[in-house]
């Protein structure tokens, strides 16, 4: 299964309880739901679409909590809960002894092996939703393989962030991008490896490039 991460982000990076005020206020945070004022049908119809390929998930504890207690209170008229209902639910945690959710299955000690086990599974996509804690893992592992961005047009100025300290570098390569009527724009992204480099300066450069390049070297500026 291709391992696919899917995430909601103000313009600032922020990931933090995107839907509903109580989602996740720990650090204090004020802003909870965010991003539900901006979706509209176009973009509701998109997602739905997109169950066909999802043959899994693969949550963090926290987000698997919010799911869990709002996903199975759903019909199958639902489309995203007749898929999220149905499928296995593979979830990393240390804390919850006990998944209520059918299908779901606790993650043994080792994360990162079971995620590569998992991803050798026949299938189209596992994907990670919320999440956070769990995809600054698979960012340092390389267990991705699309990043699905969904940004919103807000700044939080506080908040959990999805590339936080710690994040890779890596170079990405654009697959699909699209803009809806609110201002959001999707962006799905491929990993393509390490970064390569440029440089715009002069080819010789000027004395005052020699002298900025100097003083930096000198621990002067």
């Amino acid at each position: 299964m291709k391992l696919v991460v899917t995430a909601f982000l103000s313009l600032d990076g922020v990931v933090q309880a995107p839907g509903g005020p109580d989602e996740d206020r720990s650090g204090g945070f004020r802003h909870g739901g965010w991003a539900a004022p901006y979706f509209d049908d176009a973009m509701l119809e998109l997602i739905n679409g997109s169950m066909g390929e999802l043959d899994a998930l693969l949550l963090g504890r926290r987000t698997y909590e919010i799911f869990a207690a709002h996903w199975p209170h759903l019909g199958d008229e639902d489309p995203i809960a007749a898929r999220f209902n149905r499928i296995p639910k593979y979830v990393a945690t240390r804390t919850l002894d006990t998944l209520a959710w059918q299908g779901s299955q606790r993650l043994e000690d080792d994360v990162v092996a079971d995620i590569r086990r998992l991803k050798r599974q026949p299938g189209q996509q596992l994907q990670v939703h919320g999440s956070g804690g769990l995809v600054q893992t698979l960012l340092r592992e390389d267990l991705i393989d699309e990043l699905q961005l969904w940004w919103f047009p807000v700044m939080l100025a506080e908040g959990k962030r999805l590339f936080a300290d710690g994040t890779v570098p890596a170079a990405l390569k654009l697959q699909t991008s699209r803009t809806f009527d609110t201002g959001v724009v999707r962006q799905s992204y491929r990993f393509e490896g390490g970064l390569d480099y440029g440089y715009f300066g002069l080819e010789q450069p000027s004395a005052e490039e020699l002298e900025r390049q100097r003083r930096i070297a000198a621990g002067l500026d």
